[in-house]
């Protein structure tokens, strides 16, 4: 099992950027914790980071026949991507929305997303967790859609 961790504009800063936030572990960090729970999981992963809304669509549409599902992290893109989205419902992949931060519990035009109805779910509000969080769920529903033993895991 393949799953593809897209990140948007901004993540890139992580660990500098309003820790108090969005804490203090760097992407790179995040992206060795999701790695290392991959592996305990049997899943291979990737990472793709950009600034730009071009190149995530392009991540995105990259996704077709490679990746089984996707941690799709689209920062501010959320909430302003029609772009992002039919890319998304163009190539169909299976993904999970994930924030580190509660969206829902920020300013308003945070609390609108134009992806949330696309995905499998959403995971938000748990910091860097929230990945390992969305990789666990994502990982246990394919496995149950794909008609394999119990799609929960407990490691």
């Amino acid at each position: 099992m393949h799953i593809a961790v897209i990140d948007g504009p901004n993540l890139n800063l992580l660990g500098v950027r309003e820790p108090e936030r969005y804490g203090t572990a760097t992407l790179e960090q995040v992206h060795a914790a999701v790695k290392a729970r991959a592996a305990a999981l049997g899943v291979q992963v990737s990472f793709v980071q950009s600034n730009h809304e071009g190149a995530l669509v392009d991540a995105v549409q990259a996704l077709r026949g490679v990746a089984d599902g996707a941690l799709v992290n689209a920062a501010a893109y959320t909430h302003t991507s029609l772009a992002l989205r039919d890319a998304l419902l163009a190539v169909g992949t299976p993904f999970v929305e994930v924030h580190l931060t509660n969206v829902f519990a920020r300013e308003e035009e945070r609390r609108r997303s134009l992806l949330a109805d696309l995905a499998v779910g959403v995971v938000a509000g748990f910091g860097a967790e929230s990945y390992i969080l969305a990789l666990d769920a994502l990982t246990g529903w394919l496995r149950l859609r794909s008609g394999g033993a119990s799609g929960v895991v407990h490691v």
